[in-house]
């Protein structure tokens, strides 16, 4: 192997720095690249874009992820008798006489005699609790008042044997046959007879009022209606432990549907408008498109100073069918009561004018479900006022925008205000 020289090292290094010189040379043939105006032009046009698709992105989710206060109105029911609305205040159905069937006995049902649904008349049976131990006590109650009457039976015969040899003693003692001393002795013991006969009368009359009680008892053990009505909840079953201190649920509830009132909440500063014996009208929300005529019956005692409210009761007029406690009622109190053509006539459901828009060729109300809004297509009627009729769409008591914009959307979250 050859030694490497000092020569050959500067001849290398020589080399390698005229290689990396050229490396350096500028290419005369390449491309041009762009100029610095037209980058900032390019980054200007991405800026603006990125910009206008912000602008329009906010814009597009603003009405779904931020709230828009907007005025709400309500979709109406109106009836011909609308004009002699007086005031208007709702409330529920309530039953003037209910009772929640329970015992007075702590026991366990033998029999339970109604079902839910059914009718009962004041005094019938409506179970029937477990009696033997009741009726043996009974038995023996009865037992006991025949053996005092069998001693009572006997102390009046001695009572009797004993009056008679007193009665003949007295009759010789009289005319000196025989001494004073045994007539003395036979009174004697006809006084403790005699007491002995109301001993024994004093017994039997206790065993007999045991069986009395023991009657009672028993008569308890029978489970009657104290009111007539129907049967509105599902009776206790055949088995089931009732009564008690400790066990308050009852055997059934009965409730007097002729004695079915509408409790209204009427506002103190109205009160004035409503009078006693007055004529009303009466729509429960189960029925909407039925009407019934309603009486103002009876005033609340007191003020619900929380509320600012009076109750009042309305009494049904007509006959009512399938009205049932606790539905949902609006009353109207009338100046003058509703004729027969005016009952039977159709209500109208009605919407502000205003809250009526058009999309996509359509007229459509944008009504608040749940905080957020959804477009529901309407069918218009005649107008009525400065309201208009629906044929179709939302249900009366729905609430909807009252004055959409050009930008009011489906499915924008929104706050509903008054302003």
């Amino acid at each position: 192997m050859r030694a490497v020289s000092s020569e050959d090292l500067r001849r290398a290094g020589s080399d390698s720095l005229s290689a990396d010189l050229a490396s350096l040379r500028i290419d005369r043939d390449a491309p041009a690249g762009p100029s610095p105006v037209r980058r900032v032009l390019v980054g200007v046009a991405v800026v603006c874009a990125i910009g206008a698709a912000a602008w329009f992105g906010l814009r597009r989710l603003e009405g779904q992820l931020l709230k828009q206060e907007v005025k709400t109105t309500e979709v109406l029911l109106i009836s011909p008798s609308q004009a002699e609305v007086q005031v208007t205040a709702t409330g529920y159905v309530i039953p003037q006489r209910t009772s929640k069937v329970g015992s007075k006995l702590p026991g366990r049902l033998a029999k339970v005699l109604v079902k839910e649904g059914d009718t009962v008349k004041e005094g019938d049976v409506v179970a029937q609790l477990e009696d033997e131990d009741q009726r043996s006590q009974i038995t023996a109650a009865s037992s006991r008042v025949a053996v005092a009457h069998a001693r009572v039976a006997t102390a009046r015969a001695n009572l009797a044997e004993v009056s008679q040899q007193v009665a003949r003693e007295r009759a010789l003692a009289a005319s000196g046959t025989v001494g004073k001393a045994t007539l003395e002795n036979l009174v004697a013991r006809e006084s403790a007879l005699r007491e002995a006969v109301k001993a024994a009368e004093a017994e039997a009359t206790a065993a007999q009022a045991d069986v009395g009680t023991f009657g009672v008892g028993l008569k308890d053990r029978t489970i009657i209606a104290p009111v007539g009505g129907r049967v509105v909840t599902k009776p206790a079953t055949v088995g089931e432990f009732v009564g008690g201190v400790g066990n308050p649920i009852p055997i059934a509830e009965i409730v007097d549907f002729a004695s079915l009132m509408v409790e209204t909440d009427v506002p103190e500063a109205r009160l004035h408008m409503v009078k006693l014996g007055g004529p009303a009208e009466i729509v429960l929300d189960a029925y909407p498109n039925k009407r019934y005529r309603g009486l103002a019956k009876e005033l609340g005692n007191k003020v619900n100073r929380a509320k600012a409210t009076v109750v009042v009761k309305v009494a049904f007029v007509d006959e009512i069918e399938n009205v049932l406690p606790e539905m949902s009622a609006r009353v109207s109190f009338l100046a003058k009561p509703i004729t027969d053509a005016a009952l039977n006539e159709r209500p109208k459901r009605i919407v502000g004018k205003d809250a009526v828009v058009e999309r996509s060729g359509q007229k459509v109300v944008f009504q608040v479900d749940g905080g957020t809004l959804k477009a529901v297509p309407v069918k218009l009627g005649e107008p009525v006022g400065s309201a208009v009729e629906l044929l179709d769409g939302p249900a009366p008591g729905a609430r909807v925008v009252a004055q959409p914009t050009s930008d009011t959307a489906e499915g924008q979250r929104i706050k509903e205000t008054d302003k």
